[in-house]
């Protein structure tokens, strides 16, 4: 069991790294066959808070065989109705396993880098919002610089970082969902 895990979106294999990733520490909650829920945060009024519902909306389609999508453009899931959403698929789903995904900012090498913990995901923190933690495991994108005025800075991220973080987490996502569910289908489809 590795604890953590980073790689650079810009790497031509990322997804698939973040595929195999995903599989193998996934493994014994598959076994269990517990429901796993990816639930993309973030809004699509700023564009560097914009990655978790840009997944969301690349795998909208992909919610099958126990895993499951929240999140999306048309459907984002932010501070205002997180709580609602999390309360939701307590009732919905029995001892469901939560991977929140998120937009992070960090320091100026880390831009365009994905990590994903084994811990829960500490939304809004960057605005000084209190929101409760999300999941047992989180997936985050550093999209821009970490500094004193977060809010400008996640209003003047740059697209192409975001979209390419979301290109490589929701590829990554797709394949892993292909492979834990139907190994004749993965095997076609894989490259």
């Amino acid at each position: 069991m590795c604890e953590s895990f980073s790689v650079n979106s810009a790497s031509l294999n990322s997804y698939i790294k973040i595929k195999d990733y995903l599989f193998t520490e996934l493994q014994p909650i598959l076994e269990e066959k517990r429901p796993i829920i990816f639930i993309c945060i973030g809004s699509d009024r700023s564009t560097g808070d914009s990655l978790g519902p840009l997944v969301g909306h690349k795998l909208k389609y992909f919610s099958k065989n126990n895993i499951y999508i929240y999140g999306t453009l048309e459907n984002p899931v932010h501070a205002r109705n997180i709580v609602n959403i999390l309360d939701e698929i307590n009732l919905t789903f029995h001892n469901p396993y939560i991977i929140a995904i998120d937009s992070c900012l960090g320091s100026i090498n880390n831009i365009g880098k994905i990590f994903i913990q084994k811990k829960p995901l500490l939304p809004g923190l960057a605005l000084n919002k209190n929101l409760p933690s999300v999941g047992e495991m989180s997936i985050t994108g550093i999209v821009n610089i970490s500094g004193s005025f977060d809010f400008l800075v996640l209003q003047n991220t740059r697209l192409n970082t975001v979209m390419n973080l979301a290109d490589s987490i929701s590829r990554g996502i797709y394949y892993f969902i292909l492979k834990s569910t139907d190994k004749n289908t993965f095997e076609k489809y894989s490259i």
